[in-house]
């Protein structure tokens, strides 16, 4: 173990703080930017979506903790894949790794729709003339597609490069990122009111909930508050790219496992310390229906003049940092775990391709594809692939959970770097509470409910990956069970 440990570390540089920037970049991306007003919508006002990023923390500490424990332990590519692998083998291995990939792969087109959304309100002209067709209402343009395309690209080339590259891109965009998000509270709290505010909780207004605009599912502030999470999952889901790189780390691969934790309380911090500070600066319900993207828009309103306009252009561009770095983010961590999955036989050995700077060269080449078809999309699609991505996320992290679990019960002698406080209740505590967000996803009635459309989305796509998963079942017959963990684990 020592010496796997001392081979990581001579490995291409990636350092825990880069790790950091990885994690907390994919997490705060252009969310806080482009969605905050939608956050205040779903929840009635900002303050019950404020305390719902609080509210997360309950689920999100824990897990992030367990992630702590296991991700110095088994130090490989494919996180919840791998560890469900050691803890219960093929199945539930594929389930995670396959839901997981689904949420990584959602994350990648739900950018490039972003970017060609975003500079379509900047620069008008992208959006002129006749569109090529529409999906679901939102307008496709030439224009748009061609930049969604181009940027899919540079990312793409970006990532070639191996994960040093792409983190040390990361670095710049993140301290743009919460540079702008910073100055922009400090802004909003300055030229704002504390009543701006109230009503604390209010989904009555007709502009805003009125017949054929927003329909919410809850009546109080609590169930505002709970109705974040059927997002948040989507929101915070940047942790995971940190497990996706281990294999490239240097220094303390413990520390790298922290930086799990670390990076998903800053980002729920974060989150509800900006929907307070730009809540605070016009009449919150003004500030909803204000056009994308809603933080920057916010402050020609609130400072007219010369001082609005910088503040906007200074909001946009940390918004754009923010897009780049939750693609950049999740670019190679998605390639990393087919790459895993391939190793396993989960899927075709043809993604476990890598060339020789240890890049999955296959898997970012599907990376690539699902990034152009962004811009085909529209900005309508949204909200679903939002969804979707946060279901996958919560029953990944639900079986990664329960594999803690299993493994202090299986294999109490495996060597663990860092041991979570509370030890086994920690894990059972993230078990059923991750569990029981996962199910409600699915009830119509909860506040948690992600939609019939999404719903109908993540079931294709679970039903396509184990049939996908049978398929492939000789692939893994070939093999013995030991040269498929040793494949898996690098052993």
């Amino acid at each position: 173990m020592q010496a796997k440990n001392e081979e990581q570390n001579k490995r291409k540089g990636v350092s825990t703080a880069d790790f950091f920037c990885i994690g907390f970049g994919a997490i705060v991306g252009v969310g806080w930017a482009v969605s905050i007003n939608s956050w205040m919508i779903n929840c009635g006002g900002p303050v019950p979506a404020a305390a719902g990023y609080l509210l997360c923390l309950v689920m999100m500490i824990p897990l992030g903790l367990c992630y702590c424990e296991m991700v110095p332990m088994i130090p490989v590519a494919g996180g919840g894949m791998a560890f469900a692998y050691k803890a219960f083998d093929h199945d539930l291995a594929f389930a995670s790794g396959w839901a997981s990939y689904g949420a990584f792969v959602a994350i990648i087109p739900w950018e490039a729709i972003q970017i060609t959304d975003v500079l379509g309100y900047l620069i008008p002209g992208l959006k002129s003339g006749k569109p090529l067709y529409s999906v679901m209402g939102s307008d496709i343009y030439p224009a748009t597609i061609l930049i969604g395309l181009a940027c899919s690209l540079l990312i793409y080339f970006l990532n070639m490069r191996g994960l040093s590259s792409a983190a040390k891109a990361q670095r710049i965009l993140c301290f743009v990122l919460v540079g702008a998000a910073v100055l922009g509270a400090v802004f909003a709290v300055i030229g704002g009111r504390a009543e701006n505010l109230t009503p604390l909780y209010d989904v009555s207004d007709p502009a805003i909930y009125g017949e054929g605009l927003k329909q919410v599912s809850h009546r109080s502030f609590f169930g505002g508050a709970f109705a974040i999470v059927a997002q948040a999952a989507f929101f915070l889901a940047g942790f995971e790219t940190i497990p996706q790189g281990v294999e490239e780390a240097g220094g303390s691969i413990k520390s790298v496992g922290k930086t799990v934790v670390l990076s998903v309380t800053l980002a729920c911090l974060f989150y509800a310390g900006l929907l307070l500070c730009f809540g605070s600066a016009l009449p919150w319900k003004e500030f909803a229906g204000m056009e994308r993207p809603a933080a920057a828009s916010m402050f020609r309103a609130l400072y007219p003049g010369t001082l609005g306009q910088a503040l906007f252009w200074l909001i946009t561009i940390g918004a754009i940092a923010g897009l780049f770095t939750t693609w950049n983010g999740f670019f190679t961590p998605s390639a990393n775990l087919l790459m895993s999955m391939g190793r396993g036989r989960l899927v075709p050995q043809f993604f476990a391709r890598q060339n020789e700077r240890g890049v999955a060269v296959n898997g970012q080449l599907i990376a690539l594809l699902l990034s152009c078809a962004g811009p085909f999309l529209g900005a309508n699609l949204i909200d679903t692939i939002t969804c979707f991505s946060a279901a996958a996320f919560v029953l990944s992290w639900c079986i990664t959970a329960f594999s803690l679990v299993r493994l202090r019960k299986k294999h109490p002698e495996m060597p663990r770097p860092f041991r979570i406080p509370g030890g086994i209740a920690t894990g059972i505590f993230a078990s059923v509470v991750s569990l029981a967000v996962f199910i409600f996803m699915f009830v119509p009635a909860s506040p948690f409910f992600i939609g019939k459309l999404a719903v109908i989305m993540f079931l294709v796509w679970m039903a396509v990956g184990f049939a996908l998963y049978l398929l492939n079942r000789g692939e893994r017959r070939k093999m013995t069970a030991e040269e498929i963990e040793k494949s898996v684990f690098r052993n």
